[in-house]
């Protein structure tokens, strides 16, 4: 047992370790997302529509709170972002609880999901500084085997606190969240990586790789490839996310109420905190797209069944079901945007990866609640299982396209300074036929695969190695005046060995407030 604990969670880093905590204290108080539902049609008399756009423009604002918080993740730091975002939330919280008014409601939920969603790329981007790339699917696991083991308590205690007062719920998740908001002020230091010196002194190449650092959003939303997966994600998440929107008001519809609710939804959380840690020693070896294939299928079927349940106990099988797919899903899926991030774009990669779950956020409660209204729970319960095969076979299809990006960012962070410009060109979409201001034409060096990764380990205590190793690959380019084969494979190696994308967060991803 001791090994198998040691094999799991040791040996990562204190930061991690700290956000884990924050993430654990904040999900033991996640009772509003659980029961914003049930609240908007039961508490204060709404309609299903009107409560679903109530939680549609929840994730709306969290559309927009990823998007710039992925920006202000790069440009401005991650924690001052992550403080900026986790003190909005908790004040945002409390306003929501007080508001009388639909219009106020629905301003107060906008700019919660702001401030809510604001804090995930931030946060993403921070686990991934510190985790080394051979760790990240064990630290994405704990990190979610934490979210459920919040989410489970949280379920169970909502239902109850919803009995005494609903204001309750507003007051503890708000209260939860600015401890985690001082853990982050008191206890984690900035971690985006530092700009390498080396990059200052390697001329041309300097001008290159500062570029990546400086590109704006587009350059996300042109990578066709990251695109086409947070796309078969956001079907995904349409799914997923009825479990939050529709699943109440169904299970309300025959008969059950709040507290059971909470009872049947905590069987999730207690499931993934009971297996979870075991998934990634189950997925190790297995194709990433066929892992997140099998996933969606079973969300789908979990779903699906949904359509034919009438009772407590048939609805909790059905939360079984899918919470199997969820397990598999949400490692996989968190580890592989990992990978597909540049590492001078993750907070925009992230931001614009907490977009999928946000857009889903929206959505989700505003179709599925438009369609159980008028075309009924059967019509509803059966499209989820069709959307969850639809996004199966799609994710088989795509697999192929996504592991070249993979190995194509790999050769480009692995590569000499003098080999940036053109690596730099070939990987960067759309870029390839824009060649660099001011530098001198390169010929393509010929580099082969890397057989490990570069860690991503402490940033600021490698910047001084990275600028020792940039001035020592020009200096040995400029001296052979060549830019050869021979020189790419000699300038530089990677001490990180993991093979294959993994897990993260999904929960977290599970829409808003996660971290």
């Amino acid at each position: 047992m001791r090994g198998w604990l040691r094999q799991a969670a040791g040996g990562l880093p204190r930061t991690f370790w700290l956000l884990w905590t924050g993430t654990l204290i904040n999900r033991l108080g996640a009772f509003v997302v659980i029961f914003l539902a049930i609240y908007l049609t039961g508490e204060r008399g709404f309609s299903q529509s009107e409560a679903g756009l109530v939680i549609g423009l929840y994730g709306a604002g969290g559309a927009i709170g990823t998007m710039v918080g992925g920006v202000l993740a790069d440009r401005w730091g991650r924690r001052p972002t992550l403080l900026t975002a986790q003190f909005g939330a908790a004040t945002l919280m409390v306003c929501l609880g007080l508001a009388d008014d639909y219009r106020e409601i629905v301003a107060a939920a906008f700019l919660l999901g702001i401030f809510a969603d604001g804090v995930r790329p931030a946060f993403s981007a921070m686990m991934i500084d510190v985790v080394p790339e051979r760790d990240r699917v064990r630290a994405y696991s704990l990190n979610y085997w934490a979210i459920n083991l919040g989410f489970a308590v949280a379920s169970v205690s909502a239902g109850l606190a919803a009995q005494v007062d609903y204001l309750l719920l507003f007051l503890v998740d708000a209260g939860t969240t600015l401890i985690t908001a001082l853990i982050s002020l008191i206890f984690l230091a900035e971690t985006s990586p530092a700009r390498p010196a080396g990059q200052r002194a390697a001329g041309s190449a300097s001008r290159a790789a500062g570029s990546a650092s400086r590109a704006g959003l587009g350059t996300v939303f042109r990578d066709r490839v990251f695109i086409g997966f947070l796309l078969l994600n956001l079907g995904a998440v349409l799914v997923m996310f009825q479990h939050m929107s529709t699943l109440p008001i169904a299970m309300s519809a025959d008969g059950l109420g709040p507290a059971t609710f909470g009872g049947v939804i905590a069987v999730n959380g207690v499931l993934i905190v009971a297996g979870q840690l075991f998934i990634p020693r189950l997925i190790a070896g297995h194709d990433r797209s066929r892992v997140l294939s099998l996933a969606t299928l079973i969300v789908g079927i979990g779903f699906g069944l949904v359509a034919f349940a009438d009772s407590a106990w048939f609805f909790a099988v059905t939360v079984v079901i899918w919470t199997l797919g969820e397990m598999l899903q949400s490692p996989s899926n968190s580890a592989l945007i990992a990978e597909l991030s540049p590492a001078a774009l993750r907070g925009r990669y992230q931001g614009v990866s907490s977009l999928s779950w946000a857009a889903g956020a929206a959505l989700a409660p505003i179709t599925g609640g438009f369609v159980q209204e008028h075309l009924g729970d059967a019509t509803l319960w059966l499209g989820c299982a069709g959307l969850g095969a639809a996004v199966a076979l799609a994710q088989l299809l795509s697999g192929p396209a996504r592991e070249r990006r993979i190995a194509a960012l790999r050769a480009t962070e692995s590569a000499p300074a003098g080999a940036v410009t053109t690596l730099a060109a070939n990987a960067a979409p759309g870029a390839a036929d824009t060649p660099v201001a001011g530098a001198a034409p390169v010929p393509s060096p010929v580099i082969p695969p890397p057989t490990v990764a570069e860690p991503v380990a402490e940033p600021v205590a490698r910047g001084g190695r990275s600028a020792r190793d940039a001035r020592g690959a020009h200096s040995a380019l400029a001296a052979r005046g060549d830019h050869s084969a021979r020189n790419a494979r000699g300038a530089h190696s990677a001490p990180d060995a993991r093979g294959g994308h993994s897990a993260r967060n999904a929960r977290g991803d599970r829409s808003a407030p996660d971290e």
